[in-house]
C-alpha cells in the first residue's frame, strides 16, 4: 500500500512539475537558511577560539586603567619594568612574563615607508604572545638588557618595505632609531577584531623607552601561566601585588585591569552562538511558511481531484488508503524540498566561508535535524488536506464537476 502511494505521489509531482517546485520553495529556503546560518556561525565560533588561542597560551593581560564602561575612564599611572619583575618574583605558577610598551610609528627603508605598530618588550614577548620567528632569530637577553638597536618585523612590514627582498640583516629606521632586522615573525593573519597581527615591529623594551618613547612607562604586562594552574588564584595574587605597588587603599578601586583571554574567548563564542540561534529561528519561520504553502496546494489538489477520489472510494478503496495517498504526496513534496535545500545550503555555505574567510565547519547534526523537520512539516501540514480527501462522500464526489 505504501509503495502504491509513493508511485501515485511521484506521478502527481511529474504531472505538475512547476507547481510542485513553487510549493517546495518555502521549504527549500527555510532549510537552506537554517543550515547556512548554523554552518557559518560554527565557523565563526571556531575562528574566534583559534584567534584568541593564537594570542598566547594561558594568557593574562594586565592593562593600565579600569575596565571600560559607563562613567569610567582609562586614565591611570603607567606600569614600570619593576612591576613586571615583582610579579615574576612573587607570583607562583607563571611560565613567562613580558612587559610591553607600544605605539604607532613610521618604518622607513630606502625610499619605502610604512605606518606600523612598534612594540618594545623583553625576549619573553615571543613566547608569551605566541609569536614564533619564521626566519632569523629573536633578540637575546643581553640585547634586551642593554637596549640594542635590533628588531624583529612582521610579514606585512617586510612586504611593504622590502617587497620580495630578504629583510634579514638590513637596517630600517623608526623615527630617530636605526635598527638591524634580525628576525621575521611567522604570519598570523587578522585578529578577531579585524586588526592585522602581522603589521608589527618588535624591539627591546629599553630601546623603545630610550630612543622612541623617551620615558620609562610600560602600558601592558603579558603573563603566561603554567598548565594546570588555578587562574583565579593567579589573578588574585597579581591584583594583590599590583594594588600594593600602586598604593591603593582598601576603599579604592583598581586602576588597572587583569583580563583572562579564556574569558574573552568564551564571551565572544557565546555572542556568536546567540546570534546564530536568533538567525536560525528566523530561518525556521520560512519552514512554517513553506508548510502553509504545502497545505494550500494540497487543498487545491483535493478539490481538483474530487472525481478521482470518488471513483477510488466507489470501487472499494479504504479511507486510510486515500488518507495515506495524499499524506505521502505532502511528505514527498517537503522531503524533496528539504533535500534540495540541504544541497543548496552546503554549496552556499562553502562559498560564503571563502568570501568571509571563516572555516567551513560541517554540522551533520543540523543537516539531519533540518531534513527531519522538513519531512515533519509535510506530515503536519499535509494531514488536514489528506483527511478531507479521505472523508469525501463517494456519491457527492462523483457528482462533482
Amino acid at each position: 500500500m505504501l509503495g502504491n502511494a509513493l508511485l501515485l505521489a511521484f506521478r502527481e509531482l511529474r504531472r505538475n512539475v512547476m507547481r510542485s517546485l513553487l510549493t517546495m520553495l518555502g521549504i527549500i529556503i527555510g532549510v537552506a537558511a537554517v543550515i547556512v546560518v548554523v554552518t557559518l556561525g560554527s565557523g565563526a565560533t571556531r575562528q574566534v577560539g583559534q584567534q584568541v588561542a593564537s594570542l598566547g597560551s594561558n594568557l593574562l593581560m594586565i592593562s593600565v586603567g579600569k575596565r571600560m564602561g559607563p562613567g569610567q575612564t582609562s586614565g591611570a599611572e603607567a606600569f614600570k619594568i619593576a612591576d613586571a619583575e615583582a610579579l615574576a618574583r612573587d607570583v607562583d605558577g607563571l611560565a613567562a612574563i613580558a612587559p610591553v610598551a607600544s605605539g604607532s610609528t613610521t618604518a622607513i627603508y630606502a625610499n619605502e615607508n610604512w605606518s606600523t605598530n612598534v612594540s618594545g618588550s623583553t625576549e619573553d614577548f615571543f613566547t608569551v604572545s605566541n609569536q614564533p620567528v619564521a626566519e632569523g632569530r629573536m633578540f637575546t637577553t643581553n640585547e634586551a638588557r642593554r637596549g640594542a638597536s635590533v628588531c624583529v618585523i612582521g610579514p606585512t612590514v617586510a612586504t611593504k618595505l622590502f617587497g620580495l627582498q630578504n629583510p634579514l640583516n638590513k637596517r630600517i629606521r623608526l623615527q630617530k632609531l636605526s635598527c638591524e632586522v634580525i628576525g621575521l615573525l611567522k604570519a598570523k593573519g587578522q585578529s578577531t577584531m579585524g586588526t592585522d597581527q602581522d603589521d608589527l615591529v618588535v624591539i627591546p623594551l629599553r630601546t623603545y623607552q630610550r630612543r622612541i618613547a623617551g620615558n620609562q612607562d610600560v602600558n601592558l604586562i603579558k603573563v603566561s601561566m603554567q598548565d594546570n594552574v588555578n587562574t583565579d588564584q593567579v589573578k588574585q595574587a597579581i591584583e594583590g601585588i599590583m594594588r600594593t605597588r600602586r598604593h591603593l587603599a582598601n576603599t579604592e578601586e583598581n586602576n588597572f585591569n587583569v583580563m583572562d583571554m579564556k574569558e574573552i574567548a568564551a564571551m565572544l563564542s557565546s555572542t556568536t552562538q546567540t546570534m546564530t540561534g536568533m538567525l536560525s529561528a528566523v530561518g525556521a519561520v520560512s519552514l512554517l511558511v513553506g508548510g502553509i504553502g504545502i497545505m494550500n496546494i494540497m487543498l487545491v489538489s483535493v478539490t481538483e481531484r474530487t472525481r478521482e477520489i470518488g471513483i477510488r472510494l466507489a470501487i472499494g478503496a479504504l479511507e486510510n488508503e486515500v488518507l495515506l495517498q495524499f499524506l505521502v504526496e505532502a511528505v514527498v513534496l517537503s522531503s524533496f524540498g528539504g533535500f534540495i535545500g540541504i544541497v543548496l545550503a552546503l554549496g552556499t555555505a562553502l562559498a560564503l566561508s571563502g568570501v568571509l574567510q571563516v572555516p567551513f565547519v560541517f554540522q551533520g547534526g543540523i543537516v539531519i535535524i533540518a531534513f527531519l523537520f522538513s519531512a515533519s512539516v509535510g506530515v503536519i501540514f499535509g494531514y488536514f488536506p489528506a483527511r478531507k480527501a479521505a472523508r469525501l462522500d463517494p456519491i457527492e464526489a462523483l457528482r462533482h464537476e
